[in-house]
């Protein structure tokens, strides 16, 4: 596995992540003391920030996971790859998107930059 790909692996793991000890855990594995996330809907810094941006999200789909669709792209220190955010219930996907992640010397994420193709009620 690359450190593109294990770094991928390891976001998705945080944004899965639903207990408040397992996601600080998943998000502190993943991203940098420093980390940033960035996307339309909002601006996340720090552990703190990124856990509570994750918690919200499942608080708005709950029962929902998000699954990485086809492989990452990547070259040097950053990769860009899609999700969808599907539902445990019924495997639909209301939303959609792609991220692209900037690697720190760790191998970890020190920020991300998120685009919604589909988001539900756009």
């Amino acid at each position: 596995m690359t450190a593109h790909e294990d770094a991928v692996e390891r976001y998705f793991a945080a944004w899965n992540a639903t207990a408040p000890e397992e996601l600080a855990k998943a998000v502190a594995a993943a991203f940098t003391e420093d980390g940033t996330y960035t996307d339309p809907l909002g601006v996340a810094t720090g552990h703190e920030g990124i856990a509570a941006a994750i918690a919200g999200a499942h608080q708005q789909f709950p029962g929902f996971a998000f699954t990485l669709t086809g492989s990452p792209d990547a070259h040097h220190n950053v990769a860009r790859f899609t999700w969808d955010l599907v539902s445990g219930a019924d495997g639909s996907a209301p939303a959609a998107g792609f991220d692209v992640i900037t690697l720190a010397d760790d191998g970890r994420i020190s920020s991300v930059s998120g685009f919604l193709d589909r988001l539900p009620g756009a």
